[in-house]
């Protein structure tokens, strides 16, 4: 066997190995280098994602300054988070709902199904239906074409796979926008919204989205993930506007920071004229 790790020519020893004939001449071993995948990186230094050009990683985090998130038209983009860590309320401030544009939140799809039935009727009965409907819905809105932006719980992994195998078949790309909440906000959420899950499955959530976290902070995400971005509660309450836009390929997302004017001086009140002496 021949190695792969140089690119030199080393010539065997043709009685070693045997000749097939008196005046045959040496063979010669080539050693060739298999060509690697290109080393690009991404605008933090992040390993690149298979499937994705110029992968782009964006820690928001720690920073309050008002931004707008613009994707290039026709993308997918994924909010995950821990329950209660305040993805519907991003996605019901930032997220406009416009022609093109399709928002995919399964705590919408469970508010129609609980205005449907009686309050008496628990919710656990029924919520197999409501995940039917929700992932009913998300299918119809990926087959739109148009751009969608979905709620994740991130346990379900399947789905974030599902997703990126449908952006690669229909040519668009799939975009991760993790909210990093600590557990005792996200606890305060549900409080606050009058609805929480058990703690078995708060610990469960808990758990894959700090698996979610290390990948996306190491760059190891799905294949067909362009970008990834992290953001904390200061950061989500500042975010503007998630908007769609005919972007260039090299550039499946931008990042726009909105600097606050300085405050115009106040001007130093005029010294008020001095008073005449009057005649005496």
């Amino acid at each position: 066997m021949s190695s792969l790790r140089g690119a030199e020519a080393t010539p065997t020893d043709a009685g070693a190995r045997g000749t097939r004939g008196r005046d045959a001449a040496p063979r010669a071993s080539v050693r060739r280098r298999m060509p690697g995948p290109p080393a690009h990186t991404g605008a933090t230094g992040a390993r690149p994602c298979r499937g994705a050009r110029t992968p782009l990683r964006h820690d928001l985090r720690d920073s309050a300054a008002p931004r707008t998130l613009r994707y290039r038209t026709g993308d997918v983009v994924v909010v995950s988070g821990l329950p209660g860590g305040g993805k519907s309320t991003l996605m019901r401030a930032a997220v406009a709902q416009c022609p093109g544009v399709v928002r995919v939140d399964s705590q919408d799809t469970r508010e129609r199904w609980e205005r449907r039935l009686p309050d008496w009727l628990p919710y656990g009965l029924y919520r197999p239906l409501v995940r039917v409907a929700h992932y009913a819905g998300l299918r119809t809105a990926l087959a739109s074409g148009a751009s969608v932006v979905v709620h994740d719980c991130g346990t379900q992994t399947w789905v974030r796979r599902w997703l990126a195998r449908d952006a690669l078949r229909r040519g668009r790309a799939l975009h991760l926008l993790l909210l990093d909440v600590c557990p005792r906000d996200a606890l305060a959420g549900q409080a606050a919204r009058g609805r929480g899950v058990s703690g078995y499955a708060f610990r469960r959530h808990l758990r894959a989205v700090r698996r979610l976290r290390a990948a996306a902070e190491g760059g190891r995400l799905p294949r067909g993930c362009a970008s990834s971005v992290l953001l904390d509660r200061r950061a989500a309450q500042a975010l503007r506007t998630v908007s769609f836009a005919p972007l260039p390929a090299a550039a499946p997302l931008s990042v726009t920071a909105h600097v606050r004017p300085a405050p115009r001086p106040v001007p130093a009140p005029r010294p008020a004229p001095a008073a005449r002496p009057t005649p005496a």
